[in-house]
């Protein structure tokens, strides 16, 4: 329960520094911040981010760890 309390912690207090935007195998495009590790959807049309997509530990929503570099 602590470490689970810490890692949100962490997350939220992130200055969060974002890659270039990528594409994922299924075509969804996202970006990943290079201090914390999560990424986040990102729409190409309004070029914003959009939500989280995975965390650091690869709870994976819609793109793997793998797809997004990590």
């Amino acid at each position: 329960m602590a470490a689970e309390f810490i890692k949100r912690l962490i997350e939220n207090l992130c200055p969060h520094r974002f890659s270039w935007p990528h594409s994922g195998a299924g075509g969804q495009d996202y970006q990943v911040c290079l201090i914390c590790g999560t990424a986040y959807e990102y729409d190409l049309v309004s070029m914003r981010r959009t939500g989280r997509v995975i965390t650091p530990r690869g709870q994976a929503d819609s793109v793997s760890p793998k797809q997004a570099g990590l």
